[in-house]
Formats: C-alpha cells, sequence, structure tokens
C-alpha cells in the first residue's frame, strides 16, 4: 500500500482509501489487466467487498490514464478499455466475447504509413486487430 501512496503523491495526486483500492486492483498483479470502467468497478466490489460509486471509479482511472498509468483502447465511438500495459504494443479485440487480447510487436510486420501531416511527426503506431467466429 505504502508504494501506492508514494506513487500517487509523487504524481500530485491525494492517496484517497477509494484510490488506494483500485491501485490493488489494477497493479497488484504481474499480468496486463484490460478492462472497461464498469468491468472495474464490479471487479472492485468482489475483490474489495467494498461499495464504491462509479462516478469514483470514471474519475480515478481518467486520472491515472492523466498521469500515464494506464492506456485508453478505444474499440468504437461507445466502446473504451483501458490496459495497464502502457507501453506501445498492439492488440486483437474479439467482438463475440468482448475481449481485449495483447499483440505483440513481433508478430506484426513492417507497417508503412504513406501519408504525412505537416508540423506533425509520428509517435507510434498501434494496431487493433478485431476479430470475429
Amino acid at each position: 500500500m505504502l508504494k501506492y501512496i508514494d506513487k500517487l503523491r509523487n504524481s500530485g495526486l491525494r492517496p484517497t482509501k477509494q484510490r488506494l483500492q483500485i491501485c490493488e486492483v489494477l497493479f497488484d498483479t504481474d499480468k496486463t489487466f484490460h478492462f472497461t470502467i464498469y468491468e472495474l468497478e464490479k471487479k472492485i466490489k468482489k475483490q474489495i467487498n467494498n461499495r464504491i460509486s462509479l462516478a469514483t471509479v470514471y474519475n480515478t482511472v481518467h486520472a491515472f490514464e492523466k498521469k500515464g498509468y494506464l492506456k485508453q483502447i478505444p474499440i468504437n465511438s461507445n466502446q473504451t478499455y483501458f490496459d495497464t500495459n502502457v507501453t506501445d504494443h498492439h492488440h486483437f479485440y474479439d467482438l463475440k466475447d468482448e475481449k481485449l487480447i495483447d499483440l505483440e510487436n513481433c508478430d506484426v510486420g513492417p507497417i508503412n504509413i504513406l501519408k504525412k501531416i505537416n508540423g506533425k511527426k509520428i509517435k507510434s503506431v498501434e494496431v487493433l486487430v478485431k476479430l470475429e467466429d
């Protein structure tokens, strides 16, 4: 818990009880965690057995994303996932199971972007491959 208190304080976020509980669920694992805000809310309630408002989860997730602790993965105009792995990497998205799956960089061949935007440079390229049965 102390590591999260220091991490939050060092990034300018107050280490509230709710934020610390969310940190436990998100970051106390070696595995990458993909989630929607609704899924995270359910997991917190189940894992910590605590009542936490959806608004608190929403605000905390967006604060964490802003500080670089989470990555936002938009699937379509009304569905967004978040990822605890903030490195540049690719994903499969299973349309039937609504599940995001990491796809290693070595599993994607070279990508050649031909269009240039004046005054801009490409920061990263991440591929989202949608799967169906």
